[in-house]
């Protein structure tokens, strides 16, 4: 259910009976040995699973976000925050403007949290439009999960770590998470996390990590009703 496995003539028969769109947004940057676009693969993931189980049509993926601090390493392309902020209204616009009104935003990448503001602007100047947002890391029922097993969350490790993330052996072990004070620069970023994790577990079981993407992909079929 994607736009690209579309012609015009489809969007405009789908709009004839639903105003529902999700978009993906998420990052290029550097997530130790996952892909650079993890932040992308994820959310993408969960949104091909939900348009197949709701139909809600998924549009194109915005592979860049806001990273600054990881810009010392290889392979992170970082976007401006201003220019974020400008794209994201300007997609709103074009999809409000042919019809689109029930809009799921499914976030990859933290540093993508201040396109919520320009989504609380937008909802007050667009007549009938409704946002949901939603970053599955910092879900509920993902962090039950990880409480569940004992298991800390972040950037960069086990969390991350599904199959279609991987794209290199991951090291033996956990990671000692580094202490960090107050916000950094990304030299001392490249200096401070070295291979990228932030700490912990750099890879848990199968069975743990499909029950993280279940209880994502709930959440996200449940924001679609637009409750």
């Amino acid at each position: 259910m994607r736009f690209e496995d579309f012609n015009w003539f489809d969007i405009q028969s789908y709009l004839e009976k639903d105003d529902r769109l999700m978009f993906v947004i998420g990052a290029c940057e550097q997530h130790a040995h996952l892909s650079l676009l993890t932040d992308v693969k994820i959310p993408l993931a969960l949104a091909d699973a939900a348009g197949q189980m709701s139909n809600v049509i998924v549009a194109p993926t915005l592979n860049f976000g806001c990273s600054p601090y990881f810009l010392k390493y290889p392979g992170t392309l970082s976007l401006r925050s201003s220019t974020i902020l400008e794209v994201i209204e300007d997609l709103v616009r074009s999809a409000y403007g042919q019809g689109f009104r029930r809009m799921l935003f499914l976030n990859g990448h933290g540093g993508n949290d201040l396109v919520r503001v320009r989504l609380y602007e937008l909802a007050n100047q667009l007549t009938g439009i409704q946002f949901r947002w939603y970053s599955w890391w910092l879900a509920n029922s993902v962090s039950q999960i990880a409480q569940k097993y004992e298991l800390k969350p972040a950037h960069a490790n086990w969390l991350e770590s599904f199959a279609f993330t991987r794209v290199g052996d991951h090291p033996d072990g956990e990671k000692t998470p580094p202490v960090i004070a107050g916000l950094i620069g990304a030299d001392e970023a490249r200096a401070i996390y070295g291979d990228g994790s932030f700490g912990g577990s750099y890879e848990v079981s199968s069975e743990i990590m499909s029950e993280i993407f279940e209880a994502a992909l709930s959440d996200v079929i449940q924001l679609l009703r637009f409750e």
